[in-house]
């Protein structure tokens, strides 16, 4: 059986990392260097840097910044943020990174998941949904949660798949930040239809949640930063309780 991993997401503006509530109210939460080295050392499976304002911002993601994480940590990294061709992929491998994380640009152009996926292969090219209900239909939001669009979750979910994604990062924008648990039954709906990963992103605040979105969300993987950044959730014990519970991790 696969084992279950856990994720620490670190949100970049202006080189720091920061967090918020519904994507917004952002607050400092330390040296993003510093962050990646720690969680490396305290049994952290993959990281994901994602510079949240490159794309709204028009610019691309700090390469530099990717460069110094990538010397710091010897687990799997994936960066996202403002990419939007494959030279922009080619730089963050080259700079470390051992995934890409696309998002608003995939939506604009789909068949830059083809092009990624041909050139790098799927296990490296992850796209990012963020998702929010509206009158009871998920509907797919760009530009950090900012701009409605009229993708459905699911509908979007499957064409990235056929498309060549290799996993699905899938943040449930009602639920992120609020500490009040992933919005499982979405995450089953998407790991019963589909057949790559799926990374649950948005809402952990207890150690119960990362239990249920593995076991009623049928997760993949749990994404979480605040709960990491502030030390409300320490992840060696995390996966200690997650083993007590059958759930396959790796100590």
């Amino acid at each position: 059986m696969l084992t279950k991993r856990i994720i620490p997401c670190l949100d970049i503006k202006n080189g720091r990392t920061v967090k918020g509530v519904n994507f917004v109210d952002l607050r400092d939460a330390g040296d993003p260097v510093e962050l990646a080295a720690i969680y490396a050392e305290n049994g952290a499976d993959e990281l994901v840097f994602l510079d949240i304002s490159a794309t709204e911002e028009r610019r691309k993601t700090l390469a530099d910044l990717v460069l110094h994480v990538s010397e710091k940590v010897n687990i799997p990294f994936t960066v996202g943020g403002g990419i939007s061709s494959v030279e922009d992929v080619d730089v963050l491998l080259k700079c470390g990174a051992d995934k890409v994380s696309i998002n608003s640009s995939a939506v604009k152009n789909p068949d830059l998941i083809n092009q990624l996926s041909a050139k790098f292969g799927s296990q490296c090219i992850v796209v990012a949904i963020d998702a929010k209900q509206i009158d009871g239909k998920w509907t797919v939001h760009l530009v950090g949660g900012k701009v409605p669009t009229e993708l459905d979750l699911f509908e979007w979910a499957k064409e990235v798949e056929q498309r060549g994604a290799g996993e699905i990062l899938f943040t449930s924008m009602d639920h992120d930040g609020t500490k009040n648990g992933f919005a499982n039954k979405a995450l089953a709906k998407l790991s019963t239809e589909l057949n790559i990963p799926i990374i649950a992103s948005g809402g952990a605040g207890t150690n119960q949640h990362f239990i249920d979105t593995f076991v009623d969300g049928k997760s993949d993987a749990a994404l979480a930063a605040s709960v990491f950044h502030f030390k409300e959730i320490e992840i060696n014990e995390l996966k200690k309780e997650l083993q007590l519970h059958n759930i396959p991790v790796r100590l």
